[in-house]
Order: structure tokens, then C-alpha cells, then sequence
């Protein structure tokens, strides 16, 4: 996907999911969901099943499915391989609204099977790229 569709998918969207946020602040899933908090205008839901505390200030949520919103990006950081059974697991949460909403491979992560799913259920796919370094190099400051 070329940078203007990431600019706009990034402009459009008003809340995002991140899934596999990791309490450890060393850990990308971490720093990303910081940074998303703190220097973006999205609105943002921490999603991780292992977790029992609240992750830098935010309470954390099992699935998608027990989030307010159905996010306009679903921001996965989890391996490759774990991808399938990842969106299966999430998928019924989101799919009565899934066109226009996005299913975001970190850096490092793809997987045509579930891009496939995700694109034939109307979703957007972004895979190996990571939303903290997209946002901070498309989206101008201040907005």
C-alpha cells in the first residue's frame, strides 16, 4: 500500500485497536501504544487477554469485542503465523461494520491468508508497516 492510502486511512480514522499491547515498556507494542496515546488524535484501545493491569493509564480489554467502539483500525502485534487465528478471533466483533475499517500488520508481519479474509469482508489491510513511524512521517503536526 502506497503512503497516500496509509495517509488517508490515518487521517480518516478516528479510533484504533492494538492488539497484543505489552506491559514491558521495552517491547514496540508498548512504545507504539504510548505514542499513539500521547501524540495522536486517535482515540485508543488496548486489547490483550493476558494481561490483568492497566497498561500506561488505559484499561485493558480481552477482544475487541468488549471495546465501546469498533476501532477504524485493528493494529495487531502478534507473529505472522499467529495472524489466522488472531482474526478469527476478532473478526466477529468487527465484521457487521468492516468496510472501511482497517486490519493493520505490524512491521515485520504478513500473512496473505488473512489479508485475503480481511479484503473480501471489506476491510483495508496494511501489513509490514509500522502506524508510529507512518503517522509520524504522513500525518502533519497539530492535526
Amino acid at each position: 500500500m502506497d503512503n497516500a492510502k496509509i495517509k488517508s486511512i490515518l487521517q480518516e480514522a478516528r479510533s484504533v485497536a492494538v492488539i497484543g499491547v505489552s506491559k514491558n515498556p521495552d517491547r514496540a507494542s508498548h512504545q507504539v501504544a504510548a505514542y499513539l496515546i500521547e501524540q495522536t488524535h486517535l482515540d485508543v484501545y488496548l486489547v490483550n487477554p493476558t494481561v490483568n493491569e492497566d497498561i500506561l493509564g488505559q484499561q485493558i480489554y480481552n477482544s475487541v469485542a468488549e471495546l465501546p467502539v469498533v476501532p477504524d483500525i485493528i493494529d495487531v502485534f502478534r507473529k505472522g503465523e499467529d495472524m489466522p487465528a488472531v482474526f478469527e478471533k476478532e473478526f466477529p466483533a468487527i465484521s457487521s461494520q468492516a468496510p472501511g475499517k482497517t486490519w493493520w500488520m505490524q512491521l515485520g508481519i504478513e500473512n496473505q491468508e488473512v489479508a485475503q479474509k480481511a479484503t473480501a469482508a471489506g476491510m483495508k489491510v496494511v501489513m509490514d508497516r509500522c502506524i508510529k513511524v507512518d503517522y509520524q512521517n504522513l500525518i502533519p503536526e497539530g492535526t
